[in-house]
């Protein structure tokens, strides 16, 4: 290619407006999302990576804790995250608006991610992130292995699909419609949440638990301690009565608070825990 024709090009490049050309992957990033900090964590060069945020390091919500740690992780409002100067923010769906919309009067690029529902929309963000870093293949490759967990999981479960409800704090049930709902599902557990709480999820007093019980119950630590409020009901007497540990499964909140990374392990982690069941009384 002759010397004037790529000056050419240069001139070309300089004149049409940023929309007209290429976008290129940004390079600057600062999330104020968990699930946003676990994305890019896992697809993103480190270099790629200004801040995540305040949640990034906690060991009980963030599958990518200890990786995080690498980074500033103290982004949260908008004067922490205009700090940085980033050229992209990734902020959830249910950020604070106020936050979002003063970035975005600030002339920042904000993407924003929905909650992850299913697995199908957690592979939607994860190409998602993967293109917007500029590495679409690490997407593909962390779609694959989802797949594969997902195909392990199928073959494995049990056939006799027991009963369970997902118990959190506060007496909240997670419905059917809901990526933990749908995790449980392939691993061949029939989610009594729908019945309990509607397809996308709700409180349910202990009463009606004890009234009706499903075989197990999931739980996000094999310890109930009456810590706060909203841990004291997963501590209850009867509770403990009608759940001993053998009729608990164990499902850690990192695993499942949001899609993305976490999945392969989440699905293995049930696999297993399926294998290890014993019969309900």
């Amino acid at each position: 290619m002759s010397g004037r024709f790529t000056g050419f090009l240069w001139i070309v490049a300089i004149l049409l407006p940023v929309s007209a050309l290429a976008a290129a992957p940004s390079q600057h990033i600062v999330s104020i999302n968990l699930c946003a900090d676990e994305l890019l964590v896992s697809v993103a060069d480190p270099g790629q990576i200004a801040a995540l945020s305040v949640y990034a390091t906690d060991p009980d919500l963030s599958y990518v804790a200890d990786a995080a740690r690498a980074f500033p992780h103290n982004a949260a409002s908008a004067e922490t995250v205009v700090g940085y100067n980033p050229d992209l923010v990734l902020a959830g769906r249910f950020t604070k608006h106020a936050t979002r919309d003063m970035l975005a009067r600030l002339g920042y690029r904000v993407e924003l991610l929905d909650a992850a529902r299913s697995i199908a929309d957690s592979e939607k963000q994860i190409r998602q992130v993967a293109a917007l870093v500029g590495h679409p293949e690490r997407g593909e490759a962390l779609v694959a292995d989802i797949e594969a967990a997902r195909a392990r999981t199928i073959a494995a479960a049990p056939s006799g699909k027991p009963t369970v409800a997902n118990y959190q704090r506060r007496g909240y049930v997670t419905g059917g419609d809901t990526l933990t709902g749908e995790l449980l599902s392939i691993a061949g557990f029939t989610n009594d949440g729908d019945a309990l709480a509607g397809k996308t999820g709700g409180f349910v007093p202990l009463e009606r638990l004890v009234a009706d019980p499903p075989d197990y119950i999931v739980v996000a630590h094999a310890d109930a301690r009456a810590e706060d409020q909203g841990s004291a009901l997963l501590a209850h007497p009867a509770l403990a009565r009608l759940y001993p540990p053998a009729r608990r499964i164990v499902l850690p909140n990192k695993l499942t608070a949001c899609g993305g990374p976490s999945l392969p392990a989440a699905l293995d982690w049930l696999t297993a825990q399926a294998r290890h069941i014993q019969p309900a009384p």
